[in-house]
């Protein structure tokens, strides 16, 4: 699977999601067409889904957000008879590398988690329409939904059959919704997550596998009522969306990436990619009039926009790549004028969708496989949710006082109030408050510095960074880090990193994506799933798969 996988697309592109509106209420119609793959050598049957399926509806989710405000609903449904979803395609799975099943299930996560939080972050509720068979993937698209309705008859079931079919584990939170989110019985949890033919009728409802049941002559009625009470309790108010605009890129021979604020620089030789973040060269509007009429060109939206296509490019596509360093370059007081139009007008619907969307982007830098580093050089702007960054990555250098031959003002940190939790990360902290777990007054200490300008030497003593160093010392050891870096194990890297990262108190985000894909990780290298005789491999023959049974 070689192929370079776009993250862009638009609803004229789709091929298997359709969605009708209706005022305040959404209808979203799963409609995986067979023949649409990604790649070569499987078939979407039964809606069931690739990564290109997931990719459109990241698109949808994310255009629900900005295009659609209006909307205080959305129906998820399959428009087939008999199946609601499937899950992830077995034939892809049993076919694909290591890696790409692995950042797979990480994006079907990143998306599952964002239209799950879309009901407190945007006032949008996602509600789960099950008709026909709703199993693995299927049931975990349900399972971040905040209502599942479940029509009553004899093939409308929802299971997670990965345990004895397959011999992996639900790849996408299932394990940890059922427990943690609906709250299902640990023991009652072991039997569904252990029997192929999963659960139906009045003991899903029972056993909070879902909300309700209701008799399949009047499903399609009930779900409608029930959608419409919804929006007419939500407290959202109605807007008009904007138009989320194809982005503007170009890419090089190099495999370097030119967006309208960001570049992407590619070292293939130092096995890193060099990602600057340009400030704005247009002042912060002065109303959020103003931010409407700019819409997705505005500064802060463009940017988060280009950042997250830039990240996931780089996970899918450039694998071995294995350091990613961020940079900045600008004007920090420019970005600050940005970020306080939004702070200052979050009940506004496109200022808090604006914030929300540099919350997730700022968790996808945190979930991303690979070591990061910032540096902060003379002329840097790291700034509000730029700063962010700095406390994102794995280590941090900054240029101490003048440097022989650069005219560009001098490397300086700028705190805002935003870093103190505007942006939390998946464990519900603030990066400050992660970086310095367990104290408590550091970060209390830092509140008092809002606002002003830190220079290398205060922003080291602060701890804000993790070294900073002169003319003299920089370009060795940044060198240095560079080429240790990527003279480590990868694999060893991504376990050490991924560990460190997430401090502090355990959630249902960091347990699927800490633990949960953690043991999935090591279970897809296994050859009782992916092995010549293992259960993916055998899946739809008629012959199980052949287990090692050695505990490990």
């Amino acid at each position: 699977m070689s192929k370079v996988i776009d993250f862009q697309t638009d609803p004229s592109k789709y091929r298997h999601w359709k969605v009708e509106y209706d005022g305040e209420v959404a209808n979203l119609f799963m409609d995986v067409d067979e023949k649409g793959g990604l790649f070569e050598g499987y078939e979407l049957k039964l809606n069931s889904y690739d990564l290109g399926v997931d990719i459109e509806l990241a698109d949808i989710v994310q255009r629900m957000r900005f295009e659609h405000p209006e909307v205080k609903v959305v129906v998820m449904q399959s428009a087939k008879d008999k199946v609601f979803c499937a899950g992830a395609n077995i034939r892809m799975l049993g076919g694909a590398s290591h890696a790409h099943k692995v950042n797979f299930c990480k994006f079907t996560n990143e998306t599952r988690n964002t239209f799950e939080a879309a009901e407190v972050d945007s006032g949008q509720k996602y509600m789960a329409a099950v008709k026909g068979a709703c199993a693995g993937g299927g049931y975990e698209l349900a399972l971040a939904c905040n209502y599942i309705m479940l029509t009553n008859d004899s093939t409308s079931s929802v299971a997670l059959p990965e345990v004895p079919l397959l011999a992996v584990l639900p790849g996408t939170g299932g394990l940890t919704r059922v427990t943690d989110k609906r709250k299902v019985r640990r023991d009652l949890a072991d039997v569904f997550c252990s029997v192929e033919e999963g659960v139906r009728g009045q003991r899903a409802v029972d056993w909070k596998l879902v909300d309700e049941v209701v008799a399949n002559s009047k499903f399609d009625e009930v779900v409608q009522q029930r959608a419409h009470d919804f929006a007419a309790a939500s407290s959202k108010t109605g807007a008009k969306g904007i138009s989320l605009k194809p982005l503007e890129r170009k890419f090089s021979d190099d495999g370097a990436i030119t967006y309208s604020t960001v570049e992407v620089a590619i070292d293939r030789d130092g096995g890193r990619a060099i990602i600057t973040v340009n400030g704005p060269s247009e002042p912060a509007p002065d109303t959020v009039e103003a931010l409407y009429a700019q819409g997705c060109d505005s500064y802060l939206l463009r940017t988060a926009r280009e950042l997250d296509d830039a990240i996931l490019h780089l996970r899918l596509n450039e694998r071995e790549l294995g350091l990613i360093v961020l940079r900045t370059q600008g004007d920090a007081e420019a970005i600050l004028a940005h970020e306080k139009l939004l702070l200052d007008n979050a009940d506004n619907w496109l200022a808090n969708e604006i914030l929300q969307y540099w919350k997730r982007v700022l968790k996808r830098v945190d979930m991303t496989s690979r070591s990061l580093v910032a540096l902060v050089e003379h002329g840097s702007c790291f700034a509000g949710p730029l700063a962010e960054l700095l406390w994102a990555v794995d280590r941090s250098y900054m240029m101490l006082e003048e440097f022989e031959g650069d005219n560009r003002p001098l490397a300086a940190l700028h705190l805002s109030g935003s870093n103190f939790g505007t942006y939390p990360m998946g464990n519900d902290l603030s990066r400050l408050a992660t970086r310095f777990w367990g104290d408590p007054d550091a970060v209390d200490a830092l509140r008092d510095r809002v606002g002003e300008v830190l220079e290398a030497d205060e922003a080291e003593e602060l701890g804000l960074v993790t070294y900073a160093f002169d003319d003299i010392d920089w370009e060795d050891e940044v060198r240095i880090f560079m080429e240790e870096r990527a003279s480590f194990s990868p694999d060893a890297m991504t376990g050490m990193e991924a560990n460190l990262r997430f401090a502090g108190p355990e959630t249902m985000e960091t347990r699927i994506f800490g633990r949960l894909t953690a043991w999935q990780n090591w279970i897809f290298q296994r050859p009782n799933a992916v092995g010549e005789s293992g259960a993916l491999q055998r899946y739809g023959t008629g012959i199980r798969g052949e287990y090692n049974m050695e505990r490990v």
